[in-house]
């Protein structure tokens, strides 16, 4: 039985041209130091994924998953993709689906900010919106049946699509950069979790190039992945996340804890003052996810000068804060969530007085 279709495979190897020479037109992206005092002996770099063409680090995962779509085969001329997200992601697929010319829907929270609906509109893609945030995934299967689509399920092939060996993933590019630093092995990197993805791909790279570099992943209240690596459960559930795109309210297949180091959980308060405090001190505009990162830094930063430490950490600016004018920007927003950020700000800005960090409720 011959299954061969010349043309489609004609139209496959064209549409893998059009996603390499999107990468092939994309310099990597910035590194920038965080002013700390030089006197403390520790670097903090922001490896600035804002700059990406659809503006955040999905960017990355957004190709991955359409090369591994494309060469398993899932992905033909007539499909229409299908994505459960919380809105970063399906901006970059919207993004790639449009270069290919194929239909793209995105099933995504009620809750998902305006300024990234807007965003998935404006590549042509078409927003589902459901009440519920623990339906998409149904949601996005129902769908990708009912048009005879293809449902690209970031959260279970993320951590499979990239190649974590190298092959200018996130992981190589950051090490690669630091190679002339004053510290060129981190101490540590920080990120969150959404999918898993990016954190399997820096923890299996850094064991693959036998760095010691260790992996400290953050997770907001909320979140299913803190209490599923404190306690092994890998079937643990929760409330979901406000911290639109990592969190989230059940263990993604991606997500690997055995790569992770450490984790830290962050009060949704914190990420917020993280946000507009990064802002403030590096003139960086940067989103929610991103003050997660941060505020994860700094207490890592405040136990390394407690112990004595010297030595670099490298987070990421996962998407601008221009997404989040309308939430994490506002204040009137704020106060209708019942967020207090002052303790929170309070905190940081004495972190770059005196190196230590408060426990904070």
């Amino acid at each position: 039985m011959d299954r061969c279709d010349p043309g489609d495979r004609a139209w496959i190897a064209e549409a893998i041209r059009l996603v390499d020479a999107d990468a092939n037109r994309s310099a990597d992206t910035h590194l920038h130091v965080f002013p700390l005092p030089p006197e403390w002996g520790i670097d903090l770099y922001l490896k600035d994924e804002s700059v990406h063409p659809t503006g955040s680090l999905k960017h990355r995962l957004a190709r991955s998953l359409f090369l591994y779509g494309l060469a398993n085969g899932w992905i033909r001329r007539d499909s229409t993709i299908i994505e459960a997200s919380s809105g970063s992601t399906a901006v970059s697929e919207a993004y790639f689906a449009r270069l290919l010319g194929l239909p793209f829907t995105a099933v995504m929270p009620a809750s998902t900010s305006p300024e990234k609906i807007q965003l998935i509109e404006f590549y042509g893609g078409r927003s589902h919106l459901v009440d519920d945030p623990s339906s998409i995934y149904d949601e996005s299967r129902r769908l990708a049946a009912a048009c005879n689509g293809h449902f690209m399920d970031q959260f279970t092939y993320a951590e499979r699509a990239t190649d974590w060996r190298g092959n200018n993933n996130i992981a190589e590019s950051i090490f690669e950069q630091m190679r002339l630093e004053r510290f060129p092995e981190p101490s540590w990197v920080v990120v969150g979790a959404g999918t898993g993805g990016t954190s399997a791909t820096i923890g299996r790279y850094a064991r693959y190039r036998m760095f010691q570099t260790r992996l400290a992943v953050v997770d907001p209240e909320g979140s299913a992945f803190h209490g599923s690596f404190a306690d092994g459960d890998p079937e643990r559930t929760a409330a979901g996340s406000r911290i639109e795109g990592i969190g989230r309210p059940r263990v993604e297949p991606s997500f690997l804890p055995t790569v992770i180091d450490r984790m830290i959980q962050v009060p949704d308060a914190a990420s917020v003052a993280a946000m507009r405090w990064t802002h403030e001190v590096s003139g960086r505009d940067v989103g929610g996810s991103t003050g997660t990162n941060m505020w994860g830094a700094a207490e890592l930063i405040a136990r390394m000068r407690a112990r004595g430490e010297r030595g670099s950490v490298v987070t990421l600016i996962c998407d601008g804060g221009e997404r989040y004018r309308g939430t994490y920007g506002s204040d009137a927003w704020l106060a209708g969530q019942g967020l207090e950020i002052a303790p929170y700000l309070a905190a940081l800005n004495g972190f770059l007085k005196t190196g230590d960090m408060p426990d904070l409720p």
